[in-house]
């Protein structure tokens, strides 16, 4: 029961996170929006609000890094196709209101904070993973991390957009040009390859 409390409070602040970003999430809003009484949060976190902050950006960063590395294996016109699915079930089932955890962090915490160093610590983590994928499809080192860099940087700027205009269309246009963008660099390896 003890864990199912604290489990439940780390998923809440994971939600509020994606919806609030770090300032929103208080613990009040904790407390309300989990159930959990009062007395539970420095029982299970002893850090207190910024274990509980630490915690739910690290489950979050963590989710999105196994997605990666569970689907590298199909390559990268797959893994950006699940990556999108995963976004576009996010945006939609939260009604438009959730956006990536990692990213609240990132924009709203101070830059010498752990939860900066977290966020960037992530970043790189989603980084390796991808550029590693990219190098399997025999893409050269520094083409695979600028494709990278700019698979997670154009996903997560259409979630952010995708929120602020209560439309799936920022994520579909991206999703469909970097489809074809992996695929003629794919393709431009193989021929060189050849």
């Amino acid at each position: 029961m003890a864990g199912d409390t604290r489990q439940a409070m780390v998923l809440t602040a994971l939600q509020l996170l994606r919806e609030r970003g770090a300032d929103g999430v208080t613990l009040d809003a904790l407390l309300s929006r989990s159930g959990a009484p009062r007395g539970s949060i420095y029982h299970h976190f002893p850090g207190g609000r910024s274990q509980i902050l630490e915690e739910a950006v690290q489950l979050g960063g963590d989710a999105i890094t196994d997605l990666i590395r569970r689907t590298s294996a199909e390559g990268p016109v797959a893994l950006l196709r699940r990556f999108s699915a995963f976004w576009r079930r996010m945006l939609l089932d939260s009604d438009f209101a959730a956006g990536c955890p990692v990213v609240s962090v990132a924009v709203s915490a101070p830059a010498d904070s752990t939860l900066a160093d977290q966020a960037r610590q992530i970043f790189h983590t989603w980084r390796r993973a991808l550029t590693d994928c990219l190098e399997a499809q025999g893409l050269a080192g520094p083409v695979a991390r600028r494709l990278a860099n700019t698979f997670i940087a154009a996903v997560e700027g259409a979630v952010t957009m995708c929120r602020a205009q209560a439309s799936m269309q920022p994520l579909e246009d991206v999703t469909a040009e970097l489809e074809v963008l992996l695929t003629a660099r794919a393709l431009f390896a193989a021929s060189k390859a050849g």
